[in-house]
């Protein structure tokens, strides 16, 4: 009886022990958020109006042949 509750303290202690040692620091705080504004919606319409000019043209290419 002695011998296992010698066997469980030490089991106990040790997993005390072991999520303490593993234990990470907390989050810090929240960054600088970056604004996203106006410009990203012109790099995507400048973006749509490239990939539309791009096909058209593969497209006028195609048909002359």
């Amino acid at each position: 009886m002695k011998n296992l509750l010698l066997v469980l303290l030490t089991i106990t202690i040790a997993l005390i022990l072991t999520s303490l040692a593993m234990a990470q620091p907390g989050l810090p705080g929240n960054p600088a958020q970056a604004p996203i504004d106006g410009g990203l919606g012109l790099l995507a319409a400048a973006g749509g109006a490239y990939a539309y000019k791009k096909l058209k043209g593969r497209n006028s290419e195609s048909e002359d042949v």
